[in-house]
């Protein structure tokens, strides 16, 4: 005579499994993005640059770019803006100080 196992069991097997493999995807997942954040250069000089060219600016009484960068999302910050480009990151921070808060979607 053959033993059957329940059906809750069999799904329970499978549900634990599941997990378990969902688990180590997202284990990877994060490793993956941790090497991307780490490997990204962040640069003392580029802040000094930048503060550099915040000043330079102010002094002269230019205002900053009011269009926003064609990369700029809702819910963005100017370091969003870093992986795209330094001149869009540069105008984005000097209408934040500028203005004190963020170009507009």
């Amino acid at each position: 005579m053959k033993q059957m196992l329940p059906q809750g069991v069999l799904s329970l097997a499978l549900v634990l499994a599941s997990w378990s493999v969902q688990a180590d995807q997202a284990s990877d997942m994060q490793k993956m993005l941790n090497d991307q954040v780490m490997a990204k250069p962040f640069s003392v000089e580029d802040e000094a640059k930048l503060n550099s060219y915040i000043e330079e600016a102010t002094k002269r009484g230019t205002p900053p770019k009011s269009e926003p960068s064609k990369y700029w999302r809702r819910g963005y910050t100017c370091n969003d803006l870093r992986r795209y480009s330094w001149n869009d990151y540069r105008d984005c921070s000097y209408y934040y100080r500028y203005y004190g808060y963020y170009w507009p979607y």
